[in-house]
């Protein structure tokens, strides 16, 4: 099994960055994508962006696309995302997950394995 383990988030005001790590552990050499998704109060959770292991290619949501960059090192197996100019309609629960499906509407199946959850929260 993999197994997701969350670093990176915290409070930070309007227009700052923070950078969120996911190393995954088990069998990690079944993995085909990692990726981020987040949850606020009330709403449902929303896919944020992807990394494909295969040809390291990305895949954001539109909401996101230009602020934030997802990247991972193989290696570590670890997974990285990199979020610049946050404003408070960002403040959620971000959660890393592997090996899932994100179609042109931004709905999801799988994810296979899902981290823990860290709290991002930007003050206006």
């Amino acid at each position: 099994q993999v197994q997701l383990i969350e670093s990176g988030g915290g409070l930070v005001q309007a227009g700052g960055s923070l950078r969120l790590s996911c190393a995954a552990s088990g069998r990690t050499f079944s993995t085909y994508n990692m990726g981020w998704f987040r949850q606020a109060p009330g709403k449902e959770r929303e896919f944020v962006a992807q990394l494909n292991w295969s040809d390291e290619s990305t895949y954001y949501a539109e909401s996101v696309q230009g602020r934030f960059t997802i990247s991972g090192d193989n290696a570590k197996n670890t997974v990285y995302l990199q979020m610049n100019s946050l404003q408070p309609e960002d403040t959620a629960v971000y959660y890393c997950a592997a090996d899932f499906r994100v179609d042109a509407y931004g709905s999801f199946k799988g994810p296979r394995s899902w981290g823990q959850g860290t709290q991002v929260t930007v003050s206006s």
